[in-house]
């Protein structure tokens, strides 16, 4: 992951930098700020590569951005965006007619070789995450892709299927290449489900919508990870799914539903015991969800080769 802040810049040249190096140098776009606000100009991102994608996450001071037609020649992208706002809000347009404002939470979509404008509606500036597709990487090839004008997404039913999927690309890693891929075909393929270019009943718009399903069961999954009496039967209500569908959905996955649910409390509790070494074992075990304390230590030894006290003592020596 690479990662970026203006902090590494003279606070003077900040904003100068910003504009000629990273919005058009790297994003290929023009960016505007009074001069005499440009003292006080913050800016951070970061960029990872993933799935054949570029995810960024971006924040900084209120301005303008505008991807122009000369920016287009200059750097055309030929790429479909996803973006997610994650800040108090923002306007955004740049064609007769398509000017919208996206809250916080919301998604919109758009082709990267379109002309915009945007800027933040709050105080508090951008804070939002794009995920460019390119369009040789998307299987679903359709001429209409490249006439996606900025646009918010119509469909609240896609809403918690996106954010599922972008929360978890955001914390796949590189050895996860598959799973990120998977990720990134979801998404493109939910954007043009919403923009009607993909029809949902299609074997590629069925793919798409149980991947994105699947990624959001695990983050269900991690959020009840503490309740011991986490079943299948939870979660596929929450997901609005049966409990057959929510198995079949895991029968794609590496692990099932129990070897995930097992796995994330591992995982958790090495967290813990490695945030707070002088946190009881116990506690550790209840706070995962583990229904007992023998039941962590055979599942841990089983897993790790190790009880919990020895991974523990191991991080304490500095191993």
């Amino acid at each position: 992951m690479y990662r970026w802040c203006t902090d590494e810049v003279e606070p003077n040249d900040r904003f100068d930098y910003w504009r000629e190096v990273r919005s058009k140098g790297l994003f290929g776009v023009t960016a505007e700020l009074e001069r005499e606000r440009r003292a006080d100009f913050f800016g951070e991102f970061s960029l990872l590569q993933l799935g054949g994608a570029g995810l960024v996450e971006l924040k900084a001071s209120p301005y303008t951005v505008e991807r122009s037609t000369t920016d287009i020649a200059y750097a055309p992208g030929d790429a479909i965006c996803v973006y997610q706002q994650l800040g108090s809000g923002g306007w955004f347009g740049g064609m007769r007619g398509s000017d919208f404002a996206i809250a916080n939470g919301s998604f919109a979509t758009s082709h990267t070789d379109l002309p915009y404008r945007t800027t933040p509606l709050g105080a508090g500036g951008f804070h939002l995450r794009i995920l460019k597709i390119p369009l040789s990487s998307i299987p679903a090839q359709d001429k209409r892709m490249r006439e996606l004008s900025p646009r918010t997404f119509g469909d609240p039913t896609l809403a918690p299927l996106l954010g599922a999927c972008f929360a978890e690309l955001g914390e796949a890693s590189a050895d996860q290449a598959s799973d990120a891929t998977s990720l990134v075909q979801a998404l493109a393929h939910l954007a043009l489900i919403e923009r009607g270019i993909v029809r949902p009943g299609t074997r590629r718009g069925q793919a798409a919508l149980r991947a994105a399903r699947l990624s959001q069961a695990r983050r269900l999954i991690a959020c009840h990870l503490q309740n011991p009496d986490l079943a299948p039967a939870m979660v596929a209500d929450e997901l609005g799914v049966s409990v057959r569908h929510l198995h079949m959905l895991f029968e794609t996955a590496e692990k099932s539903f129990s070897q995930t649910v097992t796995d994330e409390r591992l995982k958790q509790s090495r967290r813990l015991m490695r945030e707070a070494p002088e946190r009881l074992i116990a506690d550790v075990a209840a706070a995962c969800g583990f229904e007992s304390l023998a039941t962590y230590y055979r599942v841990f030894n089983a897993a790790y080769g190790m009880a919990p006290g020895d991974f523990r003592a191991q991080g304490s020596d500095g191993r």
